[in-house]
């Protein structure tokens, strides 16, 4: 079985679902919404919908015959949440290379 991070991170990788998820931060879109900017199949963007859907970073209700999605925070509050350990790492890492180079300037005749 696949962690949960690992299903977010699969689903995250791909940017045609990035660019879903970027576009259902501004609200809810139906498949038909979100295919506009794509010039890939109502099929196509289904089973990105549908990735998107397991890893839980988009819920989908049905009205009668429209089918909205909507983005979940959650999962991408998880995955920033792990990212952040690394965030910190890097910048301290960064302010100690910023501080050695700042001597090496102040070193020279």
């Amino acid at each position: 079985m696949t962690d949960r991070l690992s299903v977010i991170f699969a689903a995250l990788a791909d940017p045609t679902r990035r660019a879903i998820l970027a576009r259902l931060a501004e609200g809810e879109a139906t498949v038909t919404e979100l295919a506009e900017p794509f010039e890939i199949s109502l099929p196509a963007i289904s089973r990105h919908l549908k990735v998107l859907e397991n890893a839980g970073l988009i819920s989908r209700s049905r009205s009668a015959q429209w089918r909205s999605s909507r983005l979940e925070p959650e999962p991408l509050r998880e995955a920033t949440a792990w990212m952040e350990r690394y965030r910190r790492f890097w910048d301290a890492n960064f302010a100690r290379l910023d501080a050695h180079l700042k001597r090496l300037q102040e070193d020279k005749p």
